[in-house]
């Protein structure tokens, strides 16, 4: 029987996510009080975590760093191609079946931090052990490591829509992309020192000392963020019990949003092709390795361009989407991507990739503000986690794919793959300029009041 089965089990289940707390009634005109209130608190708290989350993710770059550890213990292409797998696709996949449950919880922060901290936190201190039985036990220390990732990327992506609801909770829609923006930029700007510092550990320490010192640094660096997190003001607003019978119909739910929503539906194409363009991105690092032999030092100096690259396209994003919309945004992503790999294709000495992974810096740094607030635009509050999970899940299920093709086109060729990446990268940004709307200026009925009718 499981525990969530049993009544103790049904007790810490309730008692992890906080429902035995009362829920207060309150007005919008309350709420936004309330979040106007608490919005330095939660803008520096919430400043401190992305910064210190940022940074730790430096020392384990799925770019750069753990392609690099990965070919101390294997030649072989199938684990940088599940590495690549795990790094594009691990948070997205597992939003679309926790976001119905997700949508029903007034609260959405314990979720974040006493659930958060079993599936994506713990994990990352097995990345060490990984690197300290390395020389005597490789096979065992890749497969401690790919557990370790792959726990910590799926558990982060069980919470990831309780997460984002939260932080469109307690940040007004004209003050999010300036949040996740500067606190992006100040997080990547220490992940930009910390790549530097991590070049000089890999390069100053002997294998796999290196190794171990720069995974524990990380892991260091996540649990600060994550005692940080803890320490938001998440405002609490009872669930319409309307709304909470129609999250239950999950299913049924997506297919509307499919059927209904053509804005949005033509928002995840683009998302998919999107990935699919980045499928040579897990083999930028391998190619400059098996080509042009770069140093350990250099990958570290790799990881400081892709790092100085995110903190533009994170500030950039932060700046303009708040004025112009994160459609927008998305549309510079995808020049630089196409521009990234165009570049990466044609390449004629190992110089040219400093430029490539500053390029494909300002691709993620865009990405990761933009892709990521651009869903909370599209539907109402009540029915936001379903949106993050499905686009989201669209997005992994991208991710997952290109990098098995990657792998496939990268056996036989890099520049083919390169290729391949821009192309697709082009044709993504021709959908979203001429097939998708700015969601903040387009006016969508409700794509669930036709279900609602039915039912009743």
């Amino acid at each position: 029987m499981g525990l969530q089965r049993t009544p103790r089990g049904r007790q810490i289940i309730r008692l992890m996510l906080e429902l035995d707390k009362p829920i207060h009634p309150i007005t919008d005109d309350e709420l936004e009080r309330e979040v106007r209130r608490n919005y330095r608190w939660n803008f520096t708290v919430n400043l401190i975590d992305g910064a210190a989350f940022w940074f730790g993710l430096s020392f384990i770059s799925a770019t750069t760093i753990l392609p690099l550890f990965v070919s101390k213990l294997t030649t072989s292409p199938f684990w940088f191609a599940l590495l690549a797998v795990l790094a594009q696709a691990s948070w997205y996949l597992p939003q679309l079946l926790t976001a119905g449950v997700t949508e029903r919880l007034p609260r959405k922060k314990p979720v974040v931090i006493n659930v958060g901290f079993f599936t994506e936190r713990l994990p990352i201190w097995l990345l060490p052990v990984a690197a300290w039985l390395a020389p005597g036990h490789p096979t065992l220390a890749l497969l401690l490591f790919f557990l370790a990732y792959a726990w910590h990327g799926f558990g982060a992506g069980m919470i990831a829509p309780a997460w984002s609801d939260m932080i469109a909770r307690i940040f007004p829609i004209d003050r999010r992309g300036w949040f996740f923006g500067f606190s992006s930029f100040i997080g990547t700007g220490l992940g930009a020192i910390g790549a530097v510092a991590s070049g000089w550990i890999l390069e100053t320490f002997p294998y796999p000392q290196n190794f171990v010192y720069t995974f524990l640094v990380a892991a260091l660096a996540i649990t600060v963020s994550w005692v940080s997190l803890a320490l938001a003001r998440e405002p609490v607003q009872p669930i319409p019990e309307a709304a909470r019978q129609r999250s239950r119909q999950s299913w049924k739910k997506i297919a509307a949003i499919l059927r209904n929503d053509r804005n949005f539906r033509n928002f995840l194409t683009s998302r998919l092709l999107s990935n699919l363009g980045r499928m040579g991105a897990g083999f930028l690092t391998v190619a400059a390795i098996q080509q042009w032999q770069v140093s350990d030092a250099s990958v570290g100096l790799y990881t400081a361009a892709l790092l100085i690259g995110q903190t533009l396209g994170n500030l950039l994003a932060g700046v303009i989407a708040d004025r112009r919309g994160h459609k927008f945004t998305l549309e510079l992503a995808q020049w630089a991507s196409v521009l990234t790999f165009g570049m990466a294709w044609l390449a004629p000495h190992p110089d040219w990739y400093y430029v490539i992974f500053f390029l494909m810096g300002i691709v993620n740094g865009i990405v990761i503000v933009s892709g990521v607030l651009i869903v909370m635009e599209f539907s109402q509050p009540e029915h936001r986690p379903t949106y993050i999970g499905l686009g989201n899940t669209v997005t992994g299920i991208g991710g997952a794919i290109a990098p098995v093709i990657g792998g496939v086109i990268a056996a036989f060729s890099y520049e083919w793959l390169f290729l391949g990446s821009a192309v697709l990268s082009a044709v993504t940004l021709l959908v979203l300029y001429f097939g998708m709307k700015e969601p903040r200026l387009h006016v969508q009925a409700d794509p669930l009041a036709e279900m609602a009718r039915v039912n009743d």
